[in-house]
């Protein structure tokens, strides 16, 4: 009796190599962009480990740039600055300062590694005594951010940015027309070609709770809803990204990724520009955590994880993994 035709889909999945041939979505080396915490002190050998990031840590100058080698010789392309300043103030003015604690990591590291591209962080929230990302009302009790007066200063940091050198400044803050800030002052201060890299959906998330321990940046008071979207919207994160585009964003990134990969897919199909997305401290601390405790295979759900994020939109991935990424693939190319 003849048998009706019917998909036979396992014929592509019979051996390791007929898998790799039809893949359709890898993990490169240029997809990845590392973030890194950069400390004003004066020991040089600092090096402290981040409690609730396992494999993380708080780096001084000379041991960021020792880290960067490390991951330059294993094929990073990307990296992104985040500075923790000796000291802090209401108006942020370590965020700015010719030699802040970014701007002098970004002088250090272009000088060694020119073809790295270094990415800085351009937000308050590291710099501010009370830990919020912008200037507030000295008589506010409520954490209610200012949004107009903190332009000027979120400005102000990314052409300082631009003059150690940054190959793009990525805004994090969410504060409305900020772009258009940051653009209008790069382009006057003759940065026009130096591109933006928007955090323009970035959702009050639960899953920044590690990052506010490694950044040293968690509010005194208040918190960051007024500023931050509300999880359960999906429209307004595509009007944040107009916004953001028409202000003159060259890259559209959303965070954090995993939970909002229907939002990175809307991103991809709407607009026309690099979608970026920010695998979050959270992120990496829950797959890191179930891995030190057995209950998963590490590297194959940080795989799994990285491919769910690149293949919902993503040509640009911000995680902590980068380093345990470029090493597994080392290990498999030299098999």
């Amino acid at each position: 009796m003849d048998l009706p035709a019917f998909y036979r889909g396992r014929r592509l999945r019979r051996s390791a190599s007929m898998r790799a041939l039809v893949r359709e979505t890898t993990i490169l080396p240029e997809d990845l962009m590392m973030p890194y915490f950069v400390v004003e002190t004066n020991d040089p050998a600092l090096r402290k480990p981040i409690g609730a990031m396992p494999g993380q840590f708080q780096l001084s100058l000379d041991e960021l740039e020792k880290q960067v080698a490390e991951a330059v010789a294993l094929g990073m392309r990307s990296c992104m600055l985040f500075g923790i300043p000796a000291e802090k103030d209401a108006i942020a003015s370590g965020a700015y300062a010719e030699d802040g604690i970014v701007q002098r990591a970004t002088r250090r590291l272009k000088k060694r590694f020119p073809d790295l591209v270094i990415a800085t962080d351009v937000c308050l929230c590291e710099y501010t005594s009370h830990g919020h990302c912008g200037l507030l009302d000295e008589n506010d009790t409520t954490g209610l951010v200012q949004n107009d007066p903190t332009l000027d200063l979120l400005a102000k940091t990314a052409v300082s940015h631009a003059e150690a050198g940054a190959d793009m400044v990525a805004p994090s803050d969410m504060m409305d027309g900020r772009v258009l800030a940051i653009r209008t002052a790069l382009d006057d201060a003759g940065y026009a070609d130096l591109p933006v890299m928007s955090y323009a959906v970035k959702y009050a998330s639960s899953f920044y709770g590690p990052f506010r321990e490694a950044a040293e940046s968690c509010p005194s008071h208040g918190d960051r809803r007024t500023y931050q979207m509300d999880p359960g919207n999906f429209r307004e994160g595509l009007r944040e990204a107009a916004a953001d585009i028409e202000e003159g964003a060259d890259i559209i990134m959303v965070k954090p990724a995993m939970p909002y990969q229907d939002v990175i897919r809307a991103v991809r199909d709407s607009f026309d520009c690099p979608v970026a997305a920010y695998q979050v401290s959270g992120e990496y601390a829950m797959i890191k955590a179930a891995a030190l405790n057995g209950w998963v295979d590490g590297d194959a759900v940080m795989m799994e994880s990285l491919i769910g994020i690149k293949r919902a939109g993503a040509e640009i991935i911000m995680t902590y993994f980068t380093e345990d990424v470029l090493r597994l693939l080392r290990s498999e190319n030299e098999r």
